[in-house]
């Protein structure tokens, strides 16, 4: 089922996967100029995990698609090309350790975590300001990133988002949680 037909990008069955990915990558050749569908088909078909990576990342409403070749190691990077923060990923505040320390109204799950069970990378600052260049993303939304070591230890996380024309990066404590921010993951194929 291609992905124009359908109501809700999660409606889609493992089977269905290969050829969303093979329609949104062939729609969107200006986020991979350069790179061949049959060869990161090819990359796909040698190592199977992947493709459960890829359906949870479709499944939550990530949209993932090929975002760019990753020369130094040596495979093609998917990344969550949603116009918003995945909606199945939202309502999260940053990691386990947050989560723990929250007393009430404590969120379901973490960024960190669901990344984890994913088997998916949740996407750096740098990666983030890449995706922006092949689109305007989270204009509504805004997304948790990786957050560097001495920020997390001191409470905080970082998350990103994209209004008047701009990227920005902002902190908040890594307990917090809104219905409006989720995370954005990449894999590596």
């Amino acid at each position: 089922m291609a992905e124009g037909d359908r109501n809700n990008s999660n409606e889609v069955s493992l089977e269905e996967l290969p050829a969303v990915l093979q329609h949104r990558f062939e729609k969107h050749m200006h986020r991979h100029e350069g790179l061949d569908w049959k060869e990161v088909e090819a990359k796909l078909q040698k190592d199977p995990s992947k493709w459960e990576s890829l359906y949870q990342m479709e499944q939550t409403g990530g949209e993932p698609d090929v975002v760019w070749y990753d020369e130094e190691r040596g495979g093609y990077v998917f990344a969550d090309c949603a116009a918003e923060s995945p909606a199945g990923r939202r309502s999260v505040c940053y990691d386990r350790k947050a989560l723990e320390s929250r007393k009430k109204y404590k969120p379901e799950n973490s960024a960190v975590e669901m990344a984890e069970e994913m088997g998916i990378d949740m996407l750096t600052e740098d990666a983030y300001r890449a995706l922006q260049q092949l689109g305007e993303f989270d204009v509504k939304t805004s997304s948790w990133v990786q957050t560097p070591a001495d920020i997390r230890e001191r409470g905080g996380a970082l998350f990103c988002d994209r209004r008047f024309g701009h990227v920005f990066v902002y902190h908040n404590g890594a307990e917090s949680y809104y219905g409006g921010r989720g995370f954005r993951g990449s894999l590596l194929v």
